[in-house]
C-alpha cells in the first residue's frame, strides 16, 4: 500500500479534536459524578476526574472559572458540572472543560457556608475570648446601607433610648460582588480612626445570596481583628451568618443591636438619682459617726486633764533613773576589782623577777649542757679507740709483717693459678716493699 494513504498521530488527533469540537452536542455538557484525584493548587488551574459506578473522565477548570465556586471541592464529592467535551492533542485523551460546578444536592452557597463555618470554628474564631460592650459609649459607627430600614431602625431606636451617643453612618454594599471589600475596607478605616466605642455592623433579610458577603471568610477575619467590639446584625432572627459567629455579640434585628449597644437614658438618670439619694444617706450617716466619735474624743481624760496623759512616763522616768544610778555604781565598783585584780597580776609577774629567774635557769642548763657534752666526747673517744684497735688488727699490713704477701699482675691481685701462665712477670707485695717475679712453673691442687 503507498505510504501517502497513512496518517500521522498528530493529523488523527487534530482530526479528532475538529470532530469533538464541532459536535454540538458536546459543546455544553451537563454532567453529574463523582470528584476523583483531586490535588488543590492554589491560585492554579485545577486537574481531576469525574467517575460513577462504571466510567471515569478526566477534567479540568481553569482558574478563572474555579475562583468563581463558593464551596471547596473534595475527593468523594459528588457535584453537578456543566462545561464542554474536547481532545488534548498532546496525549490524544478526551476531557471535560468545566465553566461551572455546584455540590450534588446541597446548594453551592450552603455548602461553602459549612465549610467555611467549621474551618473557622476549628482555628478557634467563634471560641475566642469576646469584647465586652461599652457600657456607656460616646460615639457609635454604623456599617450598612445608607438607604435600608436598618439605619433608621437604628437611629430611630438610640435617639430614643440614649440620644447622648453620637452615630455615625459609614455607607457599605452589602449585597453582591463588590460588598465583601467595601465591609472590609470600613471596618479597617474605623479602626485606623480608633475614636469609636462600639461598631454595628449588619443588613436587612434577604436569601442566603442577598447575605452572603457577610459569609466571606476575610469580611470574618476583619471582624475578629477589630480593635473595637462589634455588634452583628444581619438578616432575620433565623438567619445565622459567619459575621454572627465572628462577631462580639449578635443582635436578632437591627433594633436589638441599638438596644444592645446603648443604655436606657431614662433609666440611667434614675439610677444616677437613687445613687445620689444613697450616697447623700451614706455620707450623712458617716458625720454624724464621726460626730459622736469626736465628742467621745473630747470627753477623754487626756483632753480634760492632759498631765495625766504623762504621769505614767514620768514615774517610769524616775524608776529608770535610779536604776541607772544603782547600776552605775556597781559597774564602777566591778571595775575596780578588776582592776585591783589585774595590778597584783602584774606585780607578780615583774619582768626584772622574771629575768632573773630566766637567767638562772639559762646557767643550770648550760652547766648540765657542758657535763653532758664532756661525758659524751669521752665516750665516743673511747668508743673511737676500740674501732681503731679492731680495725688495726684486722689489717693486711699487720697480716704481712707476720710473713704473709700477695701477688699482683697489671695491678690485679691473682687468686688462682689459671689466672697467670708460665713466663708471666707478676709482683710480690711483702711487708716492706715489692719484688718483681717470672712464672716459671705452674702446679695446680687436686682435691
Amino acid at each position: 500500500m503507498d505510504k501517502e494513504n497513512y496518517l500521522s498521530v498528530t493529523s488523527l488527533t487534530t482530526y479528532l479534536k475538529k470532530k469533538f469540537d464541532a459536535d454540538p452536542y458536546l459543546g455544553t455538557v451537563y454532567l453529574t459524578g463523582e470528584i476523583s484525584n483531586l490535588r488543590p493548587r492554589p491560585n492554579a488551574h485545577q486537574y481531576f476526574s469525574l467517575k460513577d459506578d462504571h466510567a471515569k473522565i478526566s477534567a479540568i477548570m481553569f482558574r478563572s472559572a474555579f475562583d468563581k465556586i463558593k464551596f471547596q471541592p473534595e475527593d468523594g464529592m459528588k457535584v453537578l458540572v456543566v462545561g464542554r467535551i474536547s481532545l488534548y492533542e498532546a496525549t490524544g485523551n478526551y476531557q471535560i472543560y468545566i465553566d461551572r460546578m455546584e455540590p450534588d444536592g446541597v446548594g453551592a452557597l450552603y455548602q461553602a457556608y459549612e465549610q467555611l463555618k467549621n474551618k473557622l470554628q476549628a482555628e478557634g474564631l467563634f471560641s475566642a475570648p469576646k469584647q465586652p460592650l461599652v457600657k456607656y459609649p460616646k460615639r457609635i459607627a454604623v456599617i450598612t446601607s445608607p438607604s435600608g430600614a436598618v439605619i433608621k431602625d437604628i437611629m430611630t431606636t438610640v435617639n430614643r433610648r440614649y440620644p447622648i451617643a453620637q452615630l455615625v453612618l459609614f455607607p457599605a454594599i452589602v449585597q453582591g460582588d463588590k460588598a465583601a471589600g467595601d465591609l472590609i475596607k470600613r471596618l479597617e478605616q474605623i479602626n485606623k480612626l480608633g475614636n469609636f466605642d462600639t461598631i454595628i455592623i449588619g443588613r436587612g433579610g434577604g436569601s442566603i445570596e442577598d447575605l452572603w458577603p457577610f459569609n466571606e471568610e476575610l469580611v470574618a477575619r476583619a471582624i475578629f481583628d477589630s480593635q473595637i467590639p462589634i455588634i452583628s446584625s444581619v438578616g432575620h432572627e433565623t438567619d445565622t451568618t459567619i459575621a454572627d459567629l465572628v462577631a462580639d455579640v449578635r443582635a436578632a434585628t437591627p433594633t436589638a443591636a441599638a438596644e444592645l449597644a446603648v443604655p436606657v437614658y431614662a433609666d440611667e438618670l434614675i439610677k444616677i438619682n437613687q445613687l445620689k439619694v444613697r450616697l447623700l444617706q451614706v455620707t450623712q450617716n458617716l458625720l454624724n459617726l464621726r460626730r459622736q466619735q469626736l465628742n467621745k474624743i473630747r470627753q477623754s481624760y487626756v483632753f480634760q486633764q492632759p498631765n495625766r496623759l504623762y504621769e505614767g512616763y514620768l514615774q517610769n522616768l524616775d524608776n529608770l533613773s535610779q536604776r541607772l544610778t544603782q547600776i552605775t555604781k556597781q559597774t564602777i565598783m566591778v571595775k575596780k576589782q578588776q582592776f585591783e585584780q589585774v595590778r597584783n597580776q602584774l606585780s607578780y609577774q615583774n619582768p626584772q623577777q622574771l629575768v632573773e629567774r630566766l637567767q638562772d635557769q639559762v646557767q643550770q642548763q648550760d652547766k648540765q649542757l657542758r657535763q653532758v657534752m664532756t661525758y659524751l666526747l669521752e665516750t665516743k673517744k673511747q668508743q673511737v679507740g676500740e674501732k681503731i684497735s679492731a680495725l688495726d688488727l684486722l689489717s693486711p699490713l699487720k697480716i704481712m709483717g707476720r710473713g704473709y704477701s700477695y701477688v699482683s699482675m697489671d695491678e690485679n691481685i691473682i687468686k688462682s693459678v689459671e689466672s697467670v701462665k708460665v713466663d708471666d712477670k707478676v709482683v710480690l707485695h711483702l711487708a716492706d716493699g715489692q719484688a718483681q717475679a717470672k712464672i716459671e712453673k705452674i702446679e695446680k691442687e687436686t682435691h
